[in-house]
């Protein structure tokens, strides 16, 4: 089963810059979006064979999270159920038999971290309700975190330290995400890998590939020796990230 996630900074954009290609040529059962930036009928992008699900923004042109499946759900969920992080289209879940996927656009704690102190609220609900769904079935998270966890995942830490996705509460926060019960696929798959999932569109960062790991598949533990592959599509272009995908073999 083929699981992909992409940070698509704005899917009409996006389209326009050879979207409908990649997806096809991705061949996935779960396509996640997150930065959709659009509201409801501003697109009406459909795939043969493919669901989709969407949660916007109350805020036009803003974050927004989507999912494409050729599977059919159990429930679908639109945000956490906490009123102060449901209204920019942040996450959504889907029950199938056997796991929960959720899909994630984390809040970027912004220059000057101006919200830093949101996020880390954010963080501590958001755990809180992914351990929810631990309880009852195993869980596949992807999406944009926001975060590089350690230094491995960015091409310049040192120079980065106090900026919104490498402070130290932020990655504070992933580890103790990860220590309850979570694993960061690729990286545990890649423990001395590299390769970067999105570049600032500023100073030809992606031409030099001065980039940062900061989408993620993470899935419950128990769900480890089912992961075949975890990679990183640094070849296809379109957005300042690029897509993740994970595979699993369910038994």
């Amino acid at each position: 089963m083929k699981f992909i996630s992409w940070n698509v900074n704005g899917l009409r954009a996006c389209v326009q810059k050879g979207f409908e290609d990649s997806f096809c040529a991705l061949d996935a059962d779960f396509f996640c979006l997150q930065e959709t930036k659009m509201q409801e009928g501003q697109l009406d992008l459909q795939f043969p064979g493919y669901t989709s699900y969407w949660n916007y923004a109350d805020k036009k042109g803003y974050s927004g999270t989507a999912v494409y499946t050729r599977h059919q759900p159990l429930s679908v969920t639109y945000g956490i159920g906490i009123d102060q992080h449901d209204h920019e289209g942040r996450v959504i879940t889907l029950e199938m038999q056997q796991f929960y996927l959720v899909t994630c656009y984390t809040p970027n704690s912004q220059d000057g971290l101006r919200r830093l102190d949101y996020r880390m609220t954010w963080e501590d609900d958001f755990l809180a309700y992914i351990k929810d769904l631990d309880k009852k079935k195993p869980v596949v998270l992807c999406g944009d975190l926001n975060v590089a966890h350690q230094e491995i995942d960015l091409k310049n830490p040192k120079t980065n330290r106090k900026n919104a996705g490498f402070t130290d509460e932020e990655r504070a926060k992933m580890t103790r995400f990860l220590d309850n019960g979570f694993v960061d696929t690729f990286r545990r798959l890649h423990p001395e890998d590299t390769t970067y999932s999105w570049w600032s569109y500023r100073f030809k960062a992606r031409e030099k590939n001065a980039g940062w790991r900061i989408d993620y598949f993470i899935v419950s533990e128990r769900l480890l020796d089912q992961v075949t592959s975890a990679s990183i599509h640094n070849e296809i272009f379109g957005s300042d990230h690029c897509p993740v995908e994970l595979d699993l073999e369910l038994k």
